[in-house]
Formats: structure tokens, C-alpha cells, sequence
């Protein structure tokens, strides 16, 4: 059971975001894990703490790299959790994020969860929300069909890549349904895989002013 203080404290980190890595997404992920962890038999404690903490040093927030976690190790400290459990869900926070052809898949079964959940919170209905909602709070253009995308790009090129929203998907998130971990991510990416298609569809066609 995580302590309602570091909850609390967590959630507060992402009080003033409005990119879409706000504490709802947080706590959506959270439920996202919880429902894979029980499928896959993991440690249920590990990943809704790893959950929890996954974005709160995370660079679009802070503006800084995450280095080596210092806020998600200083609210864990603070609340006494041993340093093993503190190196395990730092690990499993510091291979979770999508960084282009330099992504890994993280070597727990819970590492996995927490990042197949992440990732399903970037697809489907909310996935499209947080896509254009980021684009906005970054000044970064809707679409340019003359603009394609910059596919297989590494870790360095993805963080600096300034790129249209539209371009993101085709960039990430249509990636993102074959590199789900577990089955039951799997199952819930496919759906959300699909809808993006369709919307992506009708958007080129409202675009072009064919509908």
C-alpha cells in the first residue's frame, strides 16, 4: 500500500501541466498497470509505485534530463522505502520511455507493465487528446502534408525533433501496438490501434475538404 502522503506529493508534481502528463494520466496509467499486473501474476506493489513516480522527473515537466531520478528517489527516501526497493523501481522508471529506434524493453515483468501501460495511455481516444493537447502547449504545428514524418530516429534526434502532431503518430504511436509486453496489453492496444487508424482517415479527408 503506497503511503497517501506520497501520493499525494506525486500527484502534486504535475499540479501546473497541462501537456497531457498531468496527474490524470498518472493515475490512469496506474489503474492500467494494476489491471496487467493481475494477469501477468507480478509484484502489484512494485508497479503501482513505479507507476506512481514513472513521469515525476521526467524532462517535458521538469526541463531538465532525469539523470538519476533525484525527485522519485527523495519522495521514496522520504517515505522509508530501502534503498533495493528504491534502485528497482528507478530501474524499471529509467527504461520505461519511448526514445525512437533506442527504446528498450525493460528486463522485469514489471518493468514491462508499467511501460505497456504508459504506452496505452499514449493510443486510442485518449492517446489522440493527449497528442494534440501536447502539441499545443508546445507551439508545434497540427499538420503539414508537405512535412513527412522522421522515421527511425534515435534517442538524441526523437527528445530534439520538433515535428507536427499529425507526423507523431506515424513518428510513435502507430508504433506503439506492436511493442506491448504482455497479452493483455496487447489486446487493449489493438482496439485503440484501430481507432487511431480511423481517425486518422477521416482527419486527411476533412483536411483535404473531401467530407
Amino acid at each position: 500500500m503506497i503511503p497517501e502522503g506520497l501520493r499525494r506529493e506525486a500527484l502534486e508534481c504535475f499540479s501546473s501541466d497541462f501537456s497531457g502528463h498531468d496527474a490524470a494520466h498518472t493515475q490512469r496509467v496506474i489503474r492500467l498497470a494494476l489491471t496487467i499486473a493481475r494477469a501477468e501474476g507480478a509484484d502489484r506493489d512494485v508497479v503501482e509505485l513505479a507507476a506512481l513516480l514513472h513521469d515525476v522527473d521526467d524532462e517535458k515537466l521538469t526541463g531538465v534530463p532525469p539523470g538519476n531520478l533525484p525527485w522519485a528517489r527523495r519522495l521514496m527516501a522520504k517515505f522509508g522505502y530501502p534503498d533495493a526497493v528504491i534502485d528497482r523501481v528507478c530501474r524499471i522508471i529509467g527504461q520505461v520511455s519511448f526514445k525512437g529506434v533506442d527504446s528498450v524493453v525493460p528486463d522485469t515483468i514489471e518493468g514491462k507493465i508499467v511501460q505497456d501501460a504508459d504506452r496505452l495511455d499514449a493510443i486510442g481516444a485518449v492517446g489522440i487528446a493527449r497528442a494534440f493537447t501536447y502539441g499545443g502547449s508546445r507551439g508545434r504545428v497540427m499538420h503539414d502534408p508537405d512535412v513527412p514524418p522522421a522515421l527511425g530516429m534515435d534517442a538524441q534526434a526523437y527528445r530534439q525533433h520538433r515535428g507536427t502532431t499529425v507526423n507523431h503518430f506515424y513518428e510513435k504511436l502507430l508504433l506503439l501496438r506492436d511493442q506491448m509486453n504482455t497479452p493483455a496489453a496487447r489486446r487493449l492496444a489493438e482496439e485503440r490501434h484501430q481507432f487511431m487508424l480511423a481517425f486518422l482517415k477521416e482527419f486527411d479527408a476533412e483536411w483535404r475538404g473531401e467530407k
